[in-house]
């Protein structure tokens, strides 16, 4: 297998993977805290988490999504974002608009399957697009309207930005600013900075170690950003096992979905377990905050810079990826993969 191919294979699985391990504790961690997620976790037998979790009865917790009933990838919108961007690139190649992607929203992405500032972007669309989403050109108002919502530094547009990392290996000015187009439509600031810096270090770690990925990404965005900052003292908390605990303290009373707390943890769950996928997915979803969302973005970023993905992991969800756009509800991760590969040989003239 091509190098290339097999990287986008492990962004794909690692991705998915990830998303599903902390999927099914989202709702506990977000609405109860992290006490109750760890109860859950400590009444499961799953410390330290390197496998699925099990399902316990638990009003915050569906049986579906855990280790017993997981039969394929359950529709999330971290996935769907992962398609969507995918559909977005082939249609519309590196010329992607802010434009381009607020009319696949309107056409592909159900209003009930989008949250906080997608959700209030969304709202505008829907109340002032007419005829100018059917085709490209001028539209009828100014789309930073959109982003004007108070949820325009949260997560949203952080777990939007993994493919554009993906398709273009080694070039993360561009696939950065593929991401802050993107996350314009309904983020500004740390929102656009977490999108832009997660996107980037995809691309960077193509060529790079690590390390020196982490920084080149750093370097698309400002030094002085909350997002940076974040990111370093993640990156500080590296192999420290109270890390997570460090950073729910550093960030207390701040939304847990917010950009700039998770992007800490994905930062300190990745870089302290660069060789061990489990125990970089696990920790990412242990400590609470985003569950999924972190998970999600762990395990594609892991899976660029890492071995494979430990077949344990996959063969629970059998290759399905369930989906929630318009007509769409499931597809193999073997079509995923192979369509996002030749992007990725497109984009780079091979």
């Amino acid at each position: 297998m091509k190098a290339i191919e097999q990287r986008i294979t492990n962004a794909w699985q690692g991705r998915i993977t990830g998303c599903q391990l902390g999927k099914p504790v989202e709702l506990l961690s977000m609405r109860q805290g992290f006490d109750a997620l760890r109860e859950y976790l400590e009444l499961d037998g799953a410390l330290p988490l390197r496998n699925y979790i099990g399902y316990h009865e638990n009003k915050h917790v569906v049986e579906a999504w855990c280790r017993a009933g997981l039969e394929r990838s359950e529709p999330d919108d971290d996935i769907n974002y992962s398609f969507l961007s995918l559909l977005m690139l082939e249609q519309h190649g590196l010329e992607l608009t802010t434009e381009d992607v607020a009319r696949f929203w309107l056409r592909l992405l159900p209003m009930a399957s989008t949250f906080t500032a997608e959700r209030a972007a969304y709202k505008i669309l829907a109340n002032r697009g007419n005829e100018w989403f059917a085709e490209r050109g001028e539209i009828g108002f100014d789309l930073a309207e959109c982003s004007d919502n108070p949820y325009n530094d949260w997560i949203g547009a952080q777990i939007r930005a993994d493919v554009y990392g993906w398709v273009l290996p080694g070039n993360e000015t561009l696939a950065a600013e593929l991401a802050r187009r993107d996350a314009m439509l309904s983020h500004r600031r740390d929102g656009i900075y977490g999108a832009v810096f997660i996107a980037a270090l995809g691309a960077a770690l193509a060529n790079q170690d690590p390390v020196p990925a982490l920084q080149a990404a750093l370097a698309m965005i400002p030094e002085d950003s909350e997002a940076a900052i974040a990111v370093k003292f993640g990156l500080a908390l590296a192999g420290d096992i109270d890390g997570g605990a460090q950073i729910r303290h550093r960030y207390e009373g701040m939304s847990p979905v917010h950009t700039v707390n998770n992007l800490a943890i994905v930062t300190w769950a990745l870089y302290s377990h660069l060789d061990d996928f489990s125990a970089a997915i696990g920790e990412a979803v242990s400590a609470g905050l985003d569950t999924d969302c972190n998970g999600a973005t762990v395990g594609a970023l892991w899976g660029l810079q890492g071995d494979r993905i430990p077949e344990f992991w996959t063969e629970k969800w059998q290759g399905r990826v369930g989906l929630g756009l318009a007509g769409y509800s499931e597809l193999p991760v073997a079509q995923l993969i192979e369509r996002t590969v030749s992007l990725a040989e497109k984009f780079s003239g091979k």
